[in-house]
């Protein structure tokens, strides 16, 4: 095991790490911007490095500050969180050139599933459904009007290194075709350096149904059942649920035992998760995170493992703990992504927190780092917490997710309570009848 583990991220993440490595007994230590030097994650770490100023580029994104922390305090791990460089290969590779673990999969892995197309063509090799469409980079106008009259109008025009809805258009005809594929490109070369676009076809009302999996790097693998994260708003997340209203026992059987094999096949090591769009019975492979998710707690509810202490004991070198046989699902969850934002047109909030009070009880759960008066900044993205909640049917946790959201206050800034609370009272979403674009629809019909 680990002597001491240096966590290179910042807010609820770190924070959750830090608890994880301390019930392991390994000493960590985290960095920080001069931003976040009163986080709370700052406060209970064991040691503490500011790495830098606030942006992002200059502190939890610079790897040579990182790497020097790591060596000036002897940590021989790194747990990277989400986000920031958790799924940098490059930042896998100098860790490994220095003789410090990085706590994920392998930066071959992470390379593979960083670009869509070596994502799909990998998926495929390992027997994943996917969505029809081309089978590299589309090049040119001849060609992308050829692959969309085989697969069928409407077709999505994705970058092949994208993310967070960027880089993403639909063409309803080819006269629409030619307009988006450009507009893709442009949009993909401004975000992330590569004007590499790719086309798929355009699933109307999918649900977006992903996959936990772990992998212990030498050909064992299990799945532990999926998540549903269909509300979101412009391809971002917003609410989660395990299991999803949508699968029956059959279904969930099925395609996690495919995904259990498929990283048992591919050697891949640690926390993944293989990403769906699920429509009318079938799952076509959209990506694979090769890191921890935001909705990780929604798995741990339901299977009463923590996933960080699997991510860390299987870096070690320690193995899975669990073989599929032994995982065992109880009940429901459900989490919500608490946002300092305006509830209603999603623009940032930061600013001092005034009064801050978590609800409690049986099945409840919040993981956040802020507190009363702290200061949240306006320089990293504006999650502030997560609220789980923990039933053992969906009705129950449905109501106990409601009294939760009561109790839930955060005064001085906007949040995103007010629209969970809006949102637990609905009738599309107490019988789990939703889709990824439910949530945008209910937005522009309630303005």
């Amino acid at each position: 095991m680990f002597q001491k583990i240096l966590i290179a991220n910042r807010g609820e993440i770190a924070l959750r790490v830090l608890r994880a490595a301390k019930e392991l007994g390994i000493k960590t230590v985290v960095v920080h911007s001069t931003a976040d030097a009163d986080a709370m994650h700052v406060r209970l770490a064991d040691e503490s490095v500011c790495i830098g100023p606030p942006p992002s580029r200059d502190s939890y994104l610079n790897i040579h500050q990182i790497v020097a922390a790591c060596e000036i305090t002897g940590a021989d791990a790194v747990h990277p969180g989400y986000g920031f460089l958790s799924e940098n290969a490059k930042f896998a590779d100098i860790l490994a050139a220095h003789h410090i673990t990085f706590i994920g999969p392998s930066a071959e892995h992470i390379r593979i599933m960083g670009d869509k197309i070596e994502a799909k063509r990998t998926a495929k090799r390992l027997g994943i459904p996917c969505v029809p469409g081309s089978d590299g980079a589309v090049t040119d106008e001849a060609e992308a009007k050829r692959i969309a009259a085989d697969i069928g109008y409407p077709v999505i025009i994705k970058a092949t290194a994208g993310g967070g809805g960027r880089g993403m258009k639909v063409a309803r005809t080819e006269d629409d075709l030619i307009e988006a594929l450009q507009t893709a490109s442009t949009e993909a070369g401004a975000a992330f350096g590569n004007d590499s676009v790719y086309i798929e076809k355009y699933l109307e009302k999918p649900r977006h149904i992903e996959l936990q999996v772990f992998g212990d790097g030498a050909g064992k693998g299990v799945h532990l059942g999926e998540r549903d994260c269909s509300l979101q708003r412009r391809h971002q997340k917003v609410w989660e649920e395990a299991f999803s209203p949508a699968l029956n026992a059959e279904e969930r059987s099925r395609i996690g035992d495919i995904c259990a094999k498929a990283v048992a096949d591919l050697g891949y090591s640690g926390a993944g998760t293989i990403e769906f769009l699920y429509e009318d019975g079938e799952f076509y492979f959209i990506e694979m995170n090769t890191r921890l998710q935001v909705e990780h707690p929604v798995t741990e509810a339901i299977t009463g493992l923590d996933l960080v202490h699997e991510q860390i004991r299987v870096a070690s070198g320690g193995g899975l703990s669990v073989t599929q046989a032994d995982v065992k699902f109880q009940g429901h969850a459900i989490e919500c992504r608490i946002n300092a934002e305006d509830p209603r047109t999603f623009v940032p909030s930061p600013g001092t927190i005034t009064h801050f009070h978590t609800p409690g009880g049986l099945g409840i759960r919040v993981d956040s780092g802020v507190y009363s008066g702290y200061r949240i900044p306006p320089y990293y993205d504006s999650l502030i917490g997560k609220l789980i909640v923990h039933g053992r049917n969906r009705v129950e946790c449905m109501m106990r997710l409601r009294r939760a959201l009561d109790e839930f206050v955060v005064d001085g800034i906007k949040t995103t309570l007010p629209l969970f609370r809006e949102l637990v009272g609905n009738s599309d979403i107490a019988n789990g009848d939703y889709d990824i674009h439910w949530l945008e629809k209910y937005l522009a019909e309630s303005d």
